[in-house]
């Protein structure tokens, strides 16, 4: 990181002509105040100092940073010492930059199955999907849930109770007379419609309304699961991820047709939700390895208002090793991470200056987003360094060093933007000026379209901040033919591009954090 001394004539000019004292200070449109020029500080973020960081966070010594495992160790002990060097305390006091993340890993569990005294096989009929305890029951009925969706436009769960019981539900997504799926109202296909994102939306549904298992038939995808359970089953391997005691609240399995008309003769056609007379015997063990991850957090104070926290976040786990290849994620998300750390060094250079920023900021690295966003929810589910209701903002990185080989139109010099606008005016206002005013970069909101069949607003650590109502911002550069795989090397990084996108980020950031009125939420939560 850059030596003080060398900016030590810039601030002095800076801050003794062509600016604004804190007690004679101008508003601008987005009603900031000029405590002196930014861009004084964001010259501390170099496309040099990102690459040097870079080629080490995504070397193979860092064994593709696989959560919980011995390289994903070593790179929140580099972000530690990075933050110790730039003089950035922990809000968790003395020397404790991490915020510990209990974990499950869960092995995959034989199931057996009897459904009015006929057996049902593993990875025949049925496979385990979670399992938060040893289950061993004997049930006289079952609750059907139809298609197992619960939105504001239409729900499986409107006039039946599922409490304390296991239900069964089907895949998929009805349509209206006009072939629209009937939550959206249109073609586009929806988080409930298919595949892994109707899957875990049905299983939050079911968790959301008190339900404790969830027996969930999906012609389409048991196939595959099937062969992929069965052999991680043969090898003894832990499977899946979770958060420890929080997140498998639901025993949830995935059935052929075959047992699902076991349990509902008509289900194929039937979609009204009732209570099914059967008995069915289910007995499985829970087979979990306790494991702790950690979320790296370092903290600036805010001169004024202390107590309004903007975070800024990416996550510092990738893929790890597999098959022996390193997975290295140097923009998945090394990019993201070494972002942070230089615009941590801009804000401290600021402080330092005798213009540190007006709110705090919380740099937070979290742990296991490619594990289903762990890290993050975590923090915003269970164990907030400060309370929700104080983060003003979240602005997340998330891949940002590359250029999507499918965007045939505009320049390289773009972001892609997700979320600005879904619930503050004011946030998505900020963004704007801050990006006409210092970076001029392209925005584009392609996949901020609430249609977007990728999803991405829901697919990355910035969502559990939304969820809970707090303004985000998700910078993206999009996928490429490197997207997870061992190719995604530090040397494909297009560090020009990657400096002025970690500028962005920051002006952004010091709008947000210097101006007179906290961001105003105007909209509401969207699912």
């Amino acid at each position: 990181m850059k030596k003080l001394l060398l900016l030590s004539c810039a601030f002095v000019i800076a801050t003794s002509c062509g600016t604004t004292s804190k007690n004679n200070a101008t508003t601008s449109h987005s009603e900031t105040t000029k405590i002196t020029d930014p861009t004084i500080y964001a010259s501390t973020i170099t496309a040099e100092e990102l690459k040097t960081m870079l080629y080490k966070y995504a070397s193979d010594e860092f064994e593709g940073r696989d959560t919980g495992e011995k390289g994903q160790k070593m790179a929140v002990e580099y972000l530690k010492q990075k933050y110790i060097t730039m003089d950035i305390p922990t809000p968790l006091g003395d020397d404790d930059y991490f915020q510990e993340v209990p974990l499950e890993k869960q092995k995959v569990a034989e199931a057996k199955v009897v459904v009015n005294g006929k057996s049902f096989e593993s990875f025949k009929n049925q496979i385990v999907l979670a399992i938060p305890n040893d289950v061993d029951i004997t049930l006289n009925s079952i609750v059907y849930v139809g298609y197992g969706i619960d939105d504001e436009n239409y729900s499986d769960y409107k006039n039946i109770d599922v409490k304390g019981k296991f239900i069964i539900a089907k895949a998929g997504e009805p349509k209206d007379a006009d072939g629209n799926y009937i939550t959206s109202g249109n073609t586009e296909e929806t988080k409930w419609t298919n595949g892994r994102q109707s899957l875990s939306s049905k299983r939050e549904a079911a968790k959301a309304n008190g339900a404790i298992g969830l027996l969930y038939m999906d012609n389409n995808l048991f196939p595959r699961y099937a062969g992929f359970y069965q052999s991680q089953f043969s090898a003894g391997t832990a499977g899946r991820l979770s958060l420890k005691n929080n997140d498998n609240g639901i025993t949830m399995m995935m059935i052929n047709e075959t047992l699902a008309k076991a349990l509902n003769p008509t289900i194929s056609e039937d979609t009204t939700p009732k209570e099914i007379d059967t008995t069915i015997n289910l007995e499985i063990k829970n087979k979990t390895e306790s494991i702790m991850s950690e979320n790296v957090v370092a903290f600036i104070k805010g001169s004024e208002k202390p107590n309004e926290i903007v975070v800024i976040s990416a996550h510092l786990d990738h893929e790890g090793i597999k098959n022996g290849e390193i997975y290295n994620g140097a923009d998945d998300d090394g990019s993201g991470t070494v972002a942070i750390l230089e615009i941590a060094q801009a804000f401290k250079t600021a402080e330092k200056a005798g213009h540190g920023p007006k709110r705090s900021i919380l740099f937070l690295h979290v742990t296991g987003e490619e594990k289903g966003l762990l890290g993050s929810r975590y923090y915003a589910d269970v164990d907030p360094v400060f309370p929700l209701e104080n983060t003003v903002a979240n602005l997340n990185i998330d891949m940002i060093g590359r250029v999507d080989p499918e965007r045939t139109e505009g320049t390289r010099n773009y972001i892609y933007l997700i979320g600005s606008d879904k619930l503050s005016t004011d946030l998505h206002q900020i963004s704007e000026e801050a990006n006409s005013k210092y970076t001029q970069i392209e925005l584009d909101y392609k996949f901020n379209d609430d249609n977007d069949p990728n999803r991405f607003y829901y697919r990355s650590d910035h969502y559990n901040f939304a969820k809970n109502n707090i303004p985000v911002i998700f910078y993206f550069n999009g996928t490429h033919a490197d997207y997870h795989k061992p190719s995604d090397t530090p040397d494909k990084i297009e560090y020009d591009l990657l400096e002025t996108r970690t500028k962005l980020v920051f002006y952004t950031a010091w709008e947000v954090a210097n101006r007179n009125d906290r961001v105003v939420v105007d909209k509401k939560v969207s699912e």
